[in-house]
């Protein structure tokens, strides 16, 4: 494997929604505007800033246009958010973002309990929804959940990605992100899907997201980076899960991916120093120790030189 590196990888920031919606207690919009900012200045250029869901489901952004409002980023960064229908794109209008997230499910159980409908008719109002962006001349992206593994009906058959990738690119989607929404995922069945999904559309279209729920997401990684991928999803100190996924633990930590790619010789345009002052900020937010593993190493390795100069002082 990694016989042939990429020069560069795009790493697309999701913690400020896919992280902080999963987070039980609300956090305040100053703060999320603090953590977003911190992303961009540590060198992140696209980044998922909140989803326009309705609060009644997602009660944690429901401060979405104030967040979207509020920022003050680069001219270059990419800002994105996550919109289920018409109501939610009228929102984004608003909000200032530059590009809009769609997402669906590969499996008919996982598709109704997440939004209570059947993929059918979520393709249906997605391809309003996508048009009216496009009309706009927003970026669309499009998320496709339980690619790998649903926790309805377990280990999903390829040909259920596959069929939803026409009426996705019919639409005029950008960039496509499979997700592996329960971290069940293993490097053969990426290789297998991304080789299956490479007949219908260029690898360059498509993202990854994993979830290391059993420690296998930098394995894949590793697996999409061999067949071609060159954008991978990510979240800051391993921030997130999902609601609908029982099981599922968190996101890939944005630090550990981007430590890896930067070893492995690939340029990704992040300040590592930063990008550990953002996953400090983002415990502190949440008040929790998160699980991003090159976070924690290096906020031990902090931590034990300043209790040696302490004593060395005593």
């Amino acid at each position: 494997m990694l016989e042939t590196l990429p020069e560069t990888v795009k790493v697309f920031e999701v913690g400020p929604r896919d992280g902080l919606q999963n987070e039980p207690a609300q956090v305040p919009a100053g703060q999320k505007v603090l953590l977003i900012e911190s992303l961009a200045a540590a060198g992140l250029r696209n980044i998922e800033i909140t989803s326009f869901v309705s609060p009644k489901w997602i009660p944690q952004l429901a401060d979405g246009l104030e967040v979207a409002r509020a920022l003050k980023l680069p001219p270059d960064v990419v800002t994105s958010a996550l919109v289920p229908n018409m109501k939610g794109f009228e929102s984004a209008r608003q909000s200032g973002v530059k590009e809009i997230a769609l997402f669906l499910s590969a499996t008919e159980s996982h598709s109704r309990k997440n939004i209570n409908k059947g993929i059918d008719e979520a393709l249906a109002t997605l391809s309003e929804v996508a048009a009216a962006a496009k009309a706009e001349r927003f970026l669309v992206r499009a998320y496709v959940s339980v690619v790998f593994v649903c926790p309805y009906e377990g280990r999903v058959d390829p040909d259920k990605v596959l069929r939803l990738l026409p009426p996705l690119l019919e639409m005029g989607v950008d960039e496509i992100s499979l997700g592996d929404t329960v971290g069940g995922a293993t490097p053969r069945q990426v290789i297998r899907l991304l080789k299956l999904a490479s007949g219908q559309v260029g690898l360059s279209k498509l993202a990854l997201h994993f979830h290391d729920t059993y420690g296998m997401a930098m394995a894949n990684v590793v697996a999409g980076l061999d067949a071609g991928v060159t954008t991978f999803d990510a979240s800051i100190g391993g921030l997130g899960g999902c609601p609908y996924a029982p099981g599922a633990s968190g996101n890939l930590a944005t630090e550990d991916l981007i430590y890896f790619l930067h070893e492995s010789g690939i340029k990704t345009g992040v300040d590592m120093d930063k990008l550990v002052e953002c996953g400090e900020l983002a415990q502190r937010i949440v008040g929790k120790k998160l699980t991003g593993r090159y976070l924690q190493a290096c906020l031990s390795a902090r931590e034990r030189k300043t209790q040696a100069k302490a004593e060395s002082r005593g």
